[in-house]
C-alpha cells in the first residue's frame, strides 16, 4: 500500500498542478468583470457567461477560429506527405550526409521567426500575398515540415525491412511500397507527426500578427492577443477566448494521445 501511494500521491499533486491554471482560467472566465480583480475566487460567486457572449456577439470570435482551422489543415495537409517522401528517403536510401542533413533539418524547424519576418514580409507584399492564407500557410510549412520529417525518420528506421524487401522483389516501385507497405505499418507517426504539425499551427502568433492586415484572416492567437477596451484590457473576453482556444486542442491531444506517444518515443530503441 506505501508503494502504491508513493507513485500515486506524486503523480495526482503534478497532474493538479498542471490542471490549476486551466480551472483558474475557466472560473476566472465565468466571473464577472468587476469581481475579477476586486474579488477573485476559485469558485466564481455569481458565475456568467456574459464574457462568452460578447466573444462570439461582440467580437465574431468564429472567424479566426475558421482561419485557424483552415490554415492548420492545409498546412497538415501538405507537410505531411512531403514529410513522408522526404523521410522515407532519409531512413532507407543509401546516401552520403544523411545525419548531418537530419540535423540541419532539426535546425531548421529551431531557426528562431523573428529573423525571417522582414523579409518575408516585403517578399510577400510584392507577391501581393499579404493577408492571405497563403502567407500563413508557407511560413508554417517552413518550420513543421523539417520536424515532421526528423520525427518520421526515426519511425521509418524502426520498421523491419523484410517487408519492404518482399515487395520489392515482386515488383513494387519504391512510391507503391511505401504507399502500400509502409504507410499503413507507419500509421501511429504519421498520424502523431500530423497531429502536432496541426498544433504547432494552430498556435503559431508572431507569423499570422505579422502577415495579417486585419479580422478576417486574423487567427485566433492574433485575435485574442488583440482584445482591446477603451480604457482597459477586457480580460473577462480574454480569457473566454484563450478558454475557446484551448479546449479543440485538449480534446485532440486527449483523443490521440497514444498516438503522439507512440511518434514521439519512436526511434528511442533503434537509430
Amino acid at each position: 500500500m506505501s508503494r502504491l501511494a508513493a507513485t500515486v500521491i506524486p503523480g495526482v499533486v503534478l497532474v493538479g498542478l498542471l490542471l490549476f491554471p486551466i480551472y483558474w482560467m475557466a472560473a476566472a472566465s465565468l466571473t464577472p468583470e468587476a469581481q475579477l480583480f476586486d474579488a477573485p475566487s476559485l469558485i466564481p460567486a455569481n458565475p456568467t457567461l456574459a464574457h462568452y457572449s460578447a466573444l462570439f456577439g461582440e467580437r465574431g470570435f468564429l472567424i479566426p477560429i475558421r482561419n485557424s482551422l483552415v490554415v492548420a489543415a492545409v498546412t497538415t495537409a501538405f507537410a505531411i506527405p512531403i514529410a513522408a517522401l522526404c523521410a522515407y528517403a532519409l531512413a532507407r536510401l543509401r546516401m552520403p550526409g544523411r545525419q548531418p542533413l537530419l540535423a540541419l533539418l532539426l535546425g531548421v524547424s529551431m531557426f528562431p521567426q523573428i529573423s525571417i519576418v522582414p523579409p518575408l514580409y516585403l517578399a510577400f507584399r510584392t507577391l501581393g500575398l499579404l493577408d492571405t492564407y497563403t502567407s500563413l500557410v508557407l511560413p508554417y510549412l517552413t518550420f513543421s515540415t523539417p520536424l515532421a520529417i526528423w520525427m518520421l525518420t526515426a519511425f521509418f528506421r524502426q520498421l523491419p525491412l523484410d517487408i519492404e524487401d518482399a515487395a520489392m522483389i515482386d515488383g513494387a516501385s519504391r512510391l507503391r511500397t511505401l504507399r502500400d507497405i509502409v504507410a499503413p505499418m507507419a500509421a501511429p507517426g504519421i498520424a502523431s507527426s500530423a497531429i502536432l504539425v496541426f498544433l504547432y499551427s494552430w498556435n503559431v502568433f508572431l507569423c499570422a500578427f505579422s502577415f495579417t492586415l486585419g479580422p478576417d484572416r486574423q487567427t485566433v492567437p492574433v485575435a485574442i492577443a488583440l482584445f482591446r477596451g477603451r480604457y482597459q484590457v477586457p480580460w473577462g473576453e480574454v480569457l473566454a477566448g484563450a478558454m475557446v482556444a484551448t479546449i479543440p486542442v485538449a480534446l485532440v491531444v486527449l483523443a490521440f494521445q497514444r498516438r503522439i506517444v507512440a511518434g514521439l518515443t519512436a526511434g528511442a530503441t533503434k537509430g
